[in-house]
C-alpha cells in the first residue's frame, strides 16, 4: 500500500530535497497528483523541481518507522505551460539518513525507468523488497526541467516514532467488510445486508447507466417502501465520479453498520432508523468506476492515477472522456456529462439533449441551457437533507456553488427566485447560517477534517481553520446538484470532500471509516433540528403542496402529499405561516431548541372566499372593484357617477322592454306604435351625451345584468 504522500499522512517535514527551484516547487509539493494553483508562479506549484540540471539532486522521504519498501509511483509536473518529467532514476535506502545503500541488481546500481509524459503515473516495483526507514530518489534523465511527483509503496514493520502521529492511528472494532467492491461485489453485499435485516432495508434502483448497469439504492427505515407521514427523508449519494471510491465504500460500510447495530439494540441507531427514512446510493456512476478499475487492474495506483483522467475533475479530478491505460474512454456520470463537461452540451437547446440514462430526466437552469440528467427519485421523494460524498480535498462545501453576477440588461433571463436579484453581489443563500451549522456538524465530528494547520491538499487552507467553505468562494461552478436541490426542492444538500486520496488502499479503509463514522451519524441526526408538522383543513384532511413561510428567511418549503412538512432551522424563535390555494393563511410562533428534536408546529387552515372573489373579478374583466364603505357619505362626483349609471341601466331596461314588445306585437299588429315611459327623474338631452339607439346584443346584455350585483369601480384617472 502507499505510505501516504498523496493522502498527506506523510507530513511536509518528512519530505526533504537536495535543493528547490523556489519555495512553490519545494519538496512538500512532490506528492503524487499534486495540483498546481491558479497561478503556477505562486507558492503552490505542481511538483518538486531542483534548482539546476545536476544529476546529484535527490528527493527523500522519512517514514519515521522501519518500513518494507516495495516500489514507487512517479509522475511529472502538473502544469499548463511546462512539460517536465523524469525518465530514469536510481533509488537509495538508509536507516539513519547518513549512510545510504543504492538498490542494485547484484552487479550494479539498478536503473528504474519512469515517465513518458507529465501526467501518467508510472509504477516501478522493486524485484525484492527493502527494509529501511528512509528512501531517496536520484533522477538521472528527464524531459524539460528536473521535476517530480512521487508516491512510495511499503508496509510498516514497527511502531511510528512520533507520539502525536501514533495517537491518530485508529483500528476499527466494527466487524465490517473493509475492502474495495466491484459492481458485482457491491450488488452482492447489498443483497446480504438486505437478507440480514429484511424488516428495515429495501433495495431498489433509480435508473440505468449508459452501459445498462442498474444504479442501486438502499432504503433503511422501520417501514421500508413507503413514506410515513411525519417521517423526514434523508439521502447520501456517492460515486458521482468514477475515480472517487472512498465515498462508495463508506456508504457500503454504513449499510452494514446500521444493520448490525440495529440488531444489537443500539439505541442511537434504532432511534435514527425508526424516525428517519434513509436512502443510500453508493454508486451514481458505475460505468466510470468499472472502466477505471479495469484500466488499472493488476497495479496499485488508485483510480485517480491514470492519464489525464486523473488530471482534473472539478479542478482536481477526472474529466469526461479521459483515456485510460487501455485506450478506453473513462465513463462519465449522468450528472458529470452535463454539469461539468460543458463541451458535451455546447450548442444544444433545452429539450434537444437526450439523456443517455433510461428513465432519467432532464433539468434546466433557466429554460434555455441544459443543466444535466437526474434520477427521478431525487425529486419525487420529499427529501429534507442530503449530502454527496466526493474526494480530492478534505472539507465540507455548501451552497451557493454558482457565482451569480447581476444581469447586464433588463431583459436578462429571470432568476429562479426573487431574492437573488435583490442583492446580486451577495452570493450567500437565505439559509446561510443553517448551512454553516450543517457543515460544522460534519467537519467537527470528523477526526481530522478540522486539522487545517497542514493546509489544503493542493494549496493553502480555504476554510479559515474550520473545515467548511461556501462553494462559490472556493470553486465556483454552475449547475451543481447542491444549488439545484436548494432552489427547486425542499432538500438542503452539501458536498463532503473526504480526503486528498480519492482511492485509498484497502489497508487504510479502517482508518477512513473511523475518521468518518461519527460524522456520518451526526449529520443524519441534524434532519431532526428545526420545526415540523402537518397542514390540514378544518375537517382534518391533509393539504398537499401548501407553502411554509418562515419570517425573515426568504426561502419557502412545501408540504408533501400527506400534508406534512419539515424545515431545518437554527435554534431561536420564528414567526411561521402556512398558505394554500383556496385557504386563509395561518400564522404561529415556533420555538427551536438546541437539543436534537424538531418542534411540532401544526396548522389548520380555513377555506376562504377568494375563489368566489376571483370569479366576480373575472366577470368584471379582472379590473379592480371599488370597495363601498357603509355609512360613508358620497361625494358630489360619486353621486354624479351613480346617477349616470342609473340612467344607463334604465335606458337599457327600456330598450329591452321595447324590443320584447315589438317581438310580441309584430305578428298581430305591426303598425301599433310602441308606448313610451317617462323617466322617474328629470333628463336633459343637452346636458348629457345621448345613449346609442342600437339595441344591445345578447352577450352585452348578459354581461351588464351580471355586473349589477357588484359596485362598478372607476379608475383614478376617471
Amino acid at each position: 500500500p502507499p505510505i501516504g504522500l498523496e493522502s498527506h499522512r506523510i507530513e511536509d517535514d518528512q519530505m526533504l530535497a537536495s535543493s528547490m527551484l523556489r519555495h512553490g516547487l519545494g519538496a512538500q509539493r512532490g506528492r503524487l497528483n499534486m495540483q498546481a494553483g491558479t497561478n503556477e508562479d505562486d507558492f503552490f506549484d505542481g511538483a518538486w523541481c531542483a534548482e539546476d540540471d545536476s544529476r546529484t539532486h535527490w528527493l527523500e522521504v522519512d517514514t519515521r518507522r522501519i518500513t518494507m519498501f516495495t516500489g514507487v509511483i512517479t509522475q511529472g509536473r502538473d502544469s499548463q505551460i511546462h512539460d517536465d518529467f523524469v525518465t530514469s532514476f536510481y533509488v537509495g535506502f538508509s536507516n539513519d539518513s547518513q549512510h545510504w545503500m543504492m538498490y542494485s541488481n547484484g552487479y550494479e546500481e539498478m536503473m528504474f525507468y519512469g515517465n513518458v509524459d507529465k501526467d501518467t503515473p508510472v509504477l516501478s516495483e522493486f524485484p525484492e523488497p527493502v527494509v529501511a526507514r528512509y528512501i531517496r530518489i536520484y533522477p538521472q534523465r528527464w524531459n524539460g526541467s528536473l521535476c517530480l511527483r512521487l508516491e512510495v509503496l511499503g508496509c510498516p514493520l514497527s511502531a511510528v516514532s512520533s507520539y502525536y502521529t501514533q495517537q491518530n492511528e485508529v483500528t476499527s472494532t466494527d466487524n465490517l467488510d473493509f475492502r474495495h467492491h466491484s459492481y458485482k461485489d457491491m450488488r452482492q453485499l447489498m443483497k446480504v445486508v438486505n437478507e440480514e435485516c429484511p424488516t428495515i432495508t429495501r433495495i431498489y434502483n433509480i435508473g440505468k447507466s449508459s452501459r445498462g448497469l442498474k444504479i442501486y439504492a438502499m432504503e433503511v427505515s422501520d417501514n421500508p417502501g413507503e413514506h410515513e407521514t411525519g417521517e423526514p427523508e434523508f439521502r447520501y449519494t456517492a460515486g458521482l465520479h468514477g475515480n472517487e471510491a472512498l465515498g462508495r465504500e463508506l456508504l457500503l460500510l454504513l449499510m452494514q453498520f446500521l444493520c448490525k447495530e440495529y440488531q444489537d439494540g443500539n439505541p442511537r441507531v434504532r432511534g435514527l432508523v425508526t424516525d428517519t427514512r434513509i436512502h443510500l446510493v453508493p454508486s451514481l456512476n458505475p460505468d466510470g468506476y468499472e472502466l477505471a478499475h479495469e484500466a488499472v487492474r493488476g497495479q496499485w495506483g488508485g483510480m485517480d492515477r491514470t492519464v489525464e483522467q486523473w488530471g482534473r475533475m472539478w479542478g482536481a479530478g477526472m474529466g469526461c472522456g479521459a483515456v485510460g491505460w487501455d485506450s478506453k474512454v473513462v465513463g462519465c456520470s449522468p450528472f458529470l456529462a452535463a454539469h461539468h463537461c460543458p463541451g458535451l452540451v455546447t450548442g444544444l437547446q433545452a429539450g434537444q439533449l437526450k439523456c443517455q440514462i433510461r428513465g432519467w430526466d432532464l433539468e434546466w437552469w433557466d429554460g434555455t441551457r441544459v443543466v444535466g440528467c437526474r434520477p427521478p427519485g431525487l425529486t419525487t421523494n420529499p427529501f429534507v437533507l442530503g449530502a454527496n460524498l466526493q474526494g480530492g480535498e478534505k472539507l465540507v462545501s455548501f451552497p451557493f456553488d454558482t457565482a451569480r453576477p447581476s444581469p447586464a440588461t433588463a431583459t436578462a433571463a429571470p432568476r429562479p427566485l426573487d431574492y437573488e436579484d435583490e442583492r446580486p453581489e451577495l452570493q450567500e443563500t437565505p439559509d446561510h447560517a443553517v448551512f454553516r451549522w450543517l457543515a460544522i456538524s460534519y467537519a467537527s465530528a470528523h477526526l481530522t477534517m478540522t486539522e487545517t494547520f497542514r493546509g489544503g491538499c493542493h494549496a493553502q487552507d480555504v476554510t479559515e481553520a474550520m473545515g467548511i467553505v461556501q462553494g462559490a468562494k472556493w470553486r465556483p461552478r454552475a449547475g451543481s446538484m447542491n444549488d439545484f436541490s436548494y432552489l427547486h426542492t425542499n432538500c438542503l444538500e452539501l458536498s463532503l470532500y473526504l480526503g486528498c486520496d480519492k482511492f485509498p488502499h484497502e489497508s487504510e479503509m479502517q482508518q477512513e471509516w473511523e475518521n468518518n463514522k461519527e460524522s456520518l451519524l451526526t449529520f443524519m441526526e441534524q434532519i431532526h433540528r428545526g420545526i415540523k408538522g402537518v397542514v390540514t383543513d378544518q375537517q382534518g384532511e391533509p393539504i398537499a403542496n401548501a407553502t411554509i413561510v418562515v419570517g425573515g428567511i426568504n426561502h419557502n418549503v412545501r408540504t408533501a402529499s400527506g400534508g406534512d412538512y419539515w424545515r431545518i432551522l437554527n435554534p431561536g424563535e420564528y414567526r411561521v405561516s402556512a398558505r394554500a390555494e383556496g385557504y386563509n393563511p395561518s400564522v404561529k410562533t415556533c420555538h427551536v431548541l438546541y437539543d436534537i428534536g424538531a418542534t411540532q408546529c401544526n396548522f389548520v387552515l380555513s377555506r376562504s372566499n377568494w375563489k368566489r372573489i376571483r370569479e366576480i373579478m373575472a366577470m368584471n374583466g379582472n379590473r379592480p372593484i371599488r370597495r363601498v364603505v357603509p355609512g360613508r357619505p358620497m361625494t358630489p362626483r360619486e353621486r354624479l357617477r351613480l346617477r349616470m349609471r342609473l340612467r344607463h341601466r334604465m335606458r337599457l331596461r327600456e330598450q329591452m322592454r321595447l324590443r320584447r314588445l315589438n317581438a310580441t306585437t309584430a305578428s298581430s299588429s305591426p303598425t301599433v306604435p310602441p308606448s313610451t315611459t317617462a323617466l322617474p327623474f328629470p333628463f336633459s338631452s343637452t346636458a348629457y351625451t345621448p345613449w346609442s339607439q342600437e339595441p344591445p346584443t345578447a352577450g352585452t346584455w348578459e354581461m351588464d345584468t351580471e355586473t349589477e350585483v357588484v359596485t362598478e369601480l372607476m379608475t383614478e384617472t376617471e
